[in-house]
């Protein structure tokens, strides 16, 4: 009888404690950035893409952009990785519902899992400053003709 007693106490404390661990971990999926799903690059007028957008400002000011055009941190513009150059899209900031009407007219970001850079400019408008980044969708208005431009 000792016996069965000591062995049913040790089967309750393995329980609880299987228990315990089971209540402690987490419902969540780790997904590594190498199997986790890549979202489809916006091609066409319509197309849209959520991500991080950050913004980029005093080291680029003044410099060429991918299209040719000065960098002015204070303007309104953003840079994207694959969309033709000088194509217009609606940036809404999807945490205050803001949004802005933005050329691109450079690339980047290069910063893994953003997908769009604004200019300091643009970020002040859609309130992300203090932040540094926001989630947003960006929608596409108008393909670009993808022209350098000198100036």
């Amino acid at each position: 009888m000792y016996k069965r007693a000591i062995f049913l106490r040790f089967l309750i404390s393995c329980l609880l404690i299987i228990l315990g661990l089971v209540s402690c971990a987490s419902s969540n999926k780790i997904v590594s950035s190498e199997s986790a799903y890549k979202q489809k690059e916006p091609e066409a007028v319509g197309e849209i893409q959520y991500g991080v957008s950050s913004y980029y400002a005093d080291k680029f000011h003044g410099r060429r952009t991918a299209n040719g055009e000065i960098y002015n941190m204070y303007g309104i513009s953003g840079a994207h990785q694959t969309l033709p150059l000088n194509s217009i899209v609606k940036v809404t900031n999807l945490e205050n519902n803001k949004n802005l009407i933005i050329r691109v007219n450079d690339r980047g970001p290069f910063i893994k899992d953003r997908i769009f850079d604004c200019s300091y400019g643009a970020a002040v408008k859609l309130s992300f400053i203090s932040k540094g980044t926001a989630i947003v969708k960006v929608e596409v208005l108008e393909i670009g003709d993808n022209i350098y431009k000198k100036e």
